[in-house]
């Protein structure tokens, strides 16, 4: 996809294709020549200006999303962060082997893991704006369980780790601790409205207690 970092101002939608060899271009060539499936001028312009950027964007757009990904991991009432930034994360080793960045989307679910919970957060949201896309300049905000991953059966959703509470944010090149304040207000003020109630009662006999995700109903 060129419609996210690539071209990166959420203004572009445009795809790539890539060849292995000279001769599977040359034949992805003819049917693109003879079915006019091009961009415009002013698309080309657009992606052109974007990719001029795209090194300075997307180091600001991981150093963002590190910081980000750390204040998520200290919050009360987060369960997980998943962001192969972060030591905690499963594949942290292999993405240091590969890459140079960890990326700028950051998923989290909450110790209280339902939808409402999750919802009542992201309303409260003002830096994050609710879209699916990612990759954009403005940071972004999704709630899988209703949007994107909605179409599957809850079990199904469930085994694949999309839980009830599962938060998706794309991270922009806003102010991070401007994002980073935006975030906190949301959570604190959830933990006002007693969304880390059950997580206090849980823990109170049993200090080390995790809150697991609901069983799956398959």
């Amino acid at each position: 996809s060129v419609t996210k970092y690539l071209a990166g101002h959420s203004d572009v939608i445009a795809g790539l294709v890539v060849a292995k060899t000279e001769e599977l271009a040359q034949e992805i060539k003819f049917y693109q020549n003879a079915c006019g499936a091009v961009l415009g001028p002013f698309d080309s312009f657009l992606t052109i200006r974007g990719i001029e950027t795209l090194q300075y964007r997307y180091q600001a757009h991981c150093d963002h999303a590190q910081k980000i990904a750390k204040f998520l991991e200290e919050h009360e009432l987060v369960r997980r962060v998943y962001y192969p930034g972060l030591p905690s994360h499963p594949g942290y080793a292999l993405a240091g082997q590969q890459q140079k960045y960890a990326g700028a989307i950051i998923s989290f679910d909450l110790h209280e893991d339902s939808s409402e919970n999750a919802l009542a957060i992201i309303q409260r949201l003002q830096q994050f704006k609710l879209a699916e896309s990612l990759g954009g300049i403005k940071s972004l905000v999704s709630l899988p369980c209703e949007m994107s991953h909605k179409a599957l059966p809850e079990c199904q959703r469930q085994q694949s780790g999309i839980s009830d509470s599962l938060i998706r944010i794309s991270v922009g090149l806003e102010d991070v601790q401007d994002l980073i304040r935006d975030l906190e207000q949301a959570l604190e003020e959830g933990l006002e409205q007693g969304l880390g109630q059950e997580l206090q009662q849980a823990t109170a006999s049993f200090p080390d207690a995790t809150v697991q995700l609901r069983e799956s109903c398959c």
